[in-house]
C-alpha cells in the first residue's frame, strides 16, 4: 500500500472505529467533532493545516497498544504528537487518521542521582527534567529554544538540539534506552540503563526517525552534574561576515564553547524590542559564546574567546557579570522566533546545516534570494556547528506569498546541499523538507529508507507520507539530481 493512499471510512464505519476507541480509553480521552479537533489541526508550522479523523489521548502502554491494535485491524493510519511545537510538520494530521497526542503521558517515572539518568514517560517537558533533577545538582543538557513547552517524546521523534548542543550534543547523545511499541503492538526495550548493552545499537535509528518506525513510551535521558560556573560574552560585529570568521576562529583554537550562537542585525533589533536584553542595535551581527566548568576553566576560556573576538574585529564585548545578565543575554537567542512575529504577519522557519567556512557564501547567497523573491530574511545560527534557522518574512494573507516562500525556502536547503551541508540540522523533514529530501539523496538510499521503514512498518500506517519521499515523488518533483551516487563532498556525513 502506498504511504499516502488509505480509503476514507464511510460515515458508518467511522461511528463504529471511534465507538472502539472510545470503548479502550477513559472519558474525554477520544475527540471526535469538529471544534474539539481543531486545536490539533497543525503543528509549529501553522502553514500546513489538516484535521484528523480522530484524537486519542492515551495515559499508559496499554492504551497506546489498544490504539495500534484498532488502527492496524482498521488499516487506520496513525500519527504520533507531543506538545505540537515542532517546526517541521512532523505532526501534522492524516485526514483519514488518528492523531495519537502523548502529553498525558507526562510521568517522571525514576530518577538515579548515582548513575545519572532519569527515566520519564514522553509527554514530560523538556525544562521539567532538569526542574525534577536541579535538588541533586544535575540537569538535561539539550535546550530546544521551546523547551519551556515541548515534549522530552518529541524532541526524541525531531532529534532536537538547542544552543548547547555544540559542547553537550543533540537529543541522540543524551539518550540511554528506549521503550518502544510497534505497528504489532509489540514493546522493545532500546538500549539500556548502561552506558552500552548488546546486539545492534537501534538507538541512533530511532532517535530522529520522526514517528515512522514506532511509539516510544518511556525515555531514560543522562543527566550531567551542573557546571559550578557559567558566562557569557557577547560581541558585536559591523559584518555577518566577520561574526563568521570568529566562529571559524574560535574552533580553529581548539575551543568548543557551551553554545555559540550569532545573530544578524535585523534579529538582533527584533529580539532587543521584544526581550530587552541590551544587544547593541547598530551591530551588523551579534555572537554569544558560553563557557561553563570551574571558575578557573571558565577565566581561561573567557580570556582565550575574547582575545579571538579582538583580532576578528569585534567592536564591542561584554561579560555577563551575574547569573541573571547571562540568562538575560540568552534569552534574546531564545526568542528569536516569536520576536519575528513583530516583524511580519508569518514567517517560515528553515532549518539546513552547513560547513562553517561557508557561512560568507551561504549569507550572501541568501541575501540573494531574498531580493530575487522578494521577500525579507533574518538569519539566526547555531553558528558552532554550523545550522542555519533563516526566517523568512511574510503575509499569507497575500496570494501567492506563502507559494512564493515555500520555493524560496527551498532554494535556501538545496543551496546547503550544494555547499556539503544537509537539509536538516534539528527540525526534522516531516513535511516541510520532503522534496529536499530528493535533492539530498539518491536512488538507493532512499530505497534503503524505504526497507527500514517496512522492517519496522510494513502497511505504512505510523505517519504516512512524510519524512522519506517516494522515488516517484521525486521525479515529479525534478530533483533526482544527484546520478550514479556522485554526491557533492562525499566525506561529509549527510544523515
Amino acid at each position: 500500500m502506498h504511504s499516502d493512499t488509505f480509503a476514507s471510512l464511510s460515515a458508518e464505519q467511522r461511528q463504529r472505529f471511534v465507538a472502539a476507541l472510545q470503548h479502550e480509553l477513559p472519558p474525554g480521552g477520544v475527540l471526535s467533532d469538529a471544534e474539539s479537533l481543531r486545536p490539533f489541526e497543525c503543528d509549529g508550522l501553522a502553514a500546513y493545516r489538516r484535521l484528523p479523523l480522530a484524537v486519542v489521548l492515551p495515559e499508559d502502554e496499554q492504551q497506546i497498544v489498544a490504539v495500534l491494535r484498532l488502527c492496524r485491524e482498521h488499516q487506520v493510519p496513525l500519527v504520533p504528537r507531543g506538545a505540537g511545537t515542532g517546526l517541521s510538520g512532523g505532526a501534522l494530521p492524516h485526514a483519514q487518521g488518528v492523531l495519537l497526542v502523548l502529553a498525558r503521558m507526562k510521568q517522571i517515572v525514576a530518577v538515579d542521582p548515582l548513575a545519572r539518568s532519569a527515566t520519564v514517560q514522553p509527554g514530560v517537558r523538556n525544562l521539567a527534567i532538569s526542574e525534577a533533577v536541579a535538588q541533586h545538582g544535575l540537569y538535561y543538557a539539550p535546550d530546544p529554544s521551546s523547551q519551556i513547552a515541548c515534549s522530552i517524546g518529541g524532541n526524541v521523534a525531531e532529534n532536537a538540539g538547542g544552543v548547547h548542543c555544540l559542547k553537550y550534543g543533540l537529543t541522540v547523545n543524551n539518550i540511554l534506552r528506549l521503550r518502544l511499541i510497534t505497528i504489532d503492538g509489540e514493546v522493545l526495550e532500546i538500549g539500556s540503563h548502561a552506558p552500552d548493552s548488546p546486539g545492534l545499537d537501534l538507538l541512533p535509528l530511532l532517535i530522529g526517525s520522526e514517528g515512522l518506525l514506532g511509539i516510544v513510551s518511556e525515555i531514560t535521558v543522562k543527566l550531567l552534574p551542573k557546571p559550578q560556573l557559567a558566562q557569557v560574552v557577547m560581541a558585536a560585529f559591523a559584518e555577518v561576515s566577520a561574526a563568521g570568521d570568529a566562529v571559524a576562529s574560535i574552533i580553529a583554537a581548539g575551543i568548543i564553547p557551551a553554545g555559540l550562537e550569532l545573530m544578524d542585525g535585523p534579529t538582533t533589533r527584533a529580539v532587543e524590542d521584544f526581550v530587552h536584553a541590551g544587544y547593541p542595535l547598530d551591530a551588523g551581527a551579534i555572537l554569544l559564546a558560553e563557557a561553563d566548568g570551574t571558575p578557573e576553566e571558565v577565566a581561561d576560556e573567557i580570556a582565550r574567546i575574547t582575545g579571538i573576538l579582538h583580532s576578528c574585529g569585534a567592536s564591542e564585548i561584554r561579560v555577563s557579570q551575574s547569573e541573571a545578565e547571562r540568562l538575560k543575554l540568552w534569552s534574546g537567542r531564545k526568542n528569536a522566533f516569536p520576536a519575528a512575529g513583530r516583524l511580519s504577519p508569518d514567517y517560515y522557519c528553515m532549518d539546513g546545516t552547513i560547513p562553517r567556512k561557508h557561512l560568507g557564501h551561504v549569507l550572501a547567497r541568501i541575501a540573494e534570494l531574498s531580493r530575487e523573491y522578494g521577500l525579507p530574511c533574518i538569519n539566526v545560527f547555531h553558528a558552532g556547528d554550523g545550522n542555519l534557522h533563516p526566517l523568512i518574512l511574510y503575509d499569507a494573507a497575500r496570494p501567492g506569498e506563502l507559494e512564493r516562500t515555500e520555493e524560496f525556502g527551498g532554494k535556501i536547503l538545496e543551496l546547503c546541499v550544494e555547499v556539503g551541508g544537509s537539509i536538516t540540522g534539528e527540525h526534522g523533514v516531516g513535511m516541510e523538507k520532503i522534496n529536499q529530501m530528493c535533492v539530498q539523496f539518491g536512488g538507493h538510499e532512499l530505497a534503503l529508507f524505504h526497507r527500514l521503514k517496512a522492517a519496522f512498518d510494513p502497511h505504512c500506517l505510523l505517519n504516512p507520507g512524510k519524512a522519506v519521499p517516494t522515488l516517484h515523488r521525486c521525479a515529479e518533483f525534478g530533483a533526482m539530481h544527484v546520478h550514479h551516487g556522485q554526491l557533492p563532498h562525499p566525506e561529509l556525513p549527510r544523515f
